[in-house]
């Protein structure tokens, strides 16, 4: 009797838990019976269901990214260029999206890439790679976003958005168009420097000139303050021989004395009767 009864209270639990489904908040889901769809847009909560009969499907009702990798493209003027771009999705009818897709977020992914690729190679095609660069991306993935949007009701999925991350030319033309780049920018340094030496030779040439003519004009201005000192000096010695022109000649002869005899060991040979020793033959009178 008691391993009946577990027997029969496992397969009431067993029966119960499959009649109950839990769809989380970020979910959405459709109840099957038999593979035929039975109900849709299960909303999150606790559901039941017929056990063995039903089944459900869960799907992820938030935002999607589809980061596919980048694709070259040809240009109008049959330049390649290297496209990055994104696509932002959900899913808003899960019925047609269950039925398009099979419930498989993989396949869905492609059939967005494939769209999205299909848009940007006609968008490019009509556009010179000028016109790419310079500001018509924004335009170009509005297009491309309405495009995707369109083909992808059919699915099910809507498009949130779409933007292009990157545009860059192909490697050999990358190559092509930094080598031209480096040149031209190379004849600019080339120029400067030519026209920075230019420069700096005539300011170099401009301070030997303004050199020249300070220290001329110092020297004249030297030599008139020279002048003119001695010009003073000798107006004062003037006046001063004026005032005792005696006196004057007798401390002017004295210093000479002086300098002359300044050593015991000096030897002079002059006529005592010169006018070197005038003041000395007045001593002796």
């Amino acid at each position: 009797m008691k391993s009946l009864l577990s027997i029969f209270v496992a397969a009431v639990l067993f029966v119960a838990s499959s009649s109950v489904y839990v769809v989380n908040q970020w979910e959405t889901g459709v109840v099957l019976r038999l593979g035929e769809i039975v109900k849709a847009d299960v909303e999150p909560g606790l559901h039941f269901k017929t056990p063995f009969i039903n089944n459900v499907r869960k799907f992820d009702s938030r935002l999607q990214t589809l980061d596919a990798a980048p694709e070259r493209y040809l240009t109008s003027e049959k330049k390649n260029l290297e496209v990055d771009s994104f696509v932002k999705w959900r899913i808003q009818d899960v019925e047609k999206f269950y039925t398009t897709m099979n419930g498989d977020n993989r396949l869905a992914g492609m059939r967005l890439g494939q769209i999205v690729k299909d848009g940007l190679r006609a968008e490019f095609g009509n556009r010179t790679v000028k016109e790419v660069i310079s500001g018509e991306r924004v335009e170009i993935a509005q297009k491309i976003k309405k495009t995707t949007a369109d083909a992808a009701t059919s699915f099910g999925i809507e498009i949130e958005d779409v933007r292009i991350k990157r545009i860059d030319l192909a490697q050999d033309i990358s190559s092509s168009v930094y080598r031209r780049m480096e040149a031209e920018r190379n004849r600019v340094a080339k120029d400067l420097r030519s026209k920075g030496a230019e420069a700096a030779e005539k300011i170099r040439a401009d301070a030997d000139r303004q050199r020249v003519v300070i220290l001329a004009d110092a020297y004249s201005e030297a030599e008139i303050l020279r002048g003119k000192g001695d010009a003073t000096s000798a107006e004062i010695y003037a006046n001063a021989y004026n005032q005792d022109a005696e006196f004057y000649a007798f401390y002017h002869s004295m210093n000479a004395y002086r300098a002359s005899f300044k050593d015991k060991s000096d030897v002079m040979l002059v006529d005592p009767k010169s006018d070197f020793f005038k003041y000395f033959n007045q001593s002796e009178k």
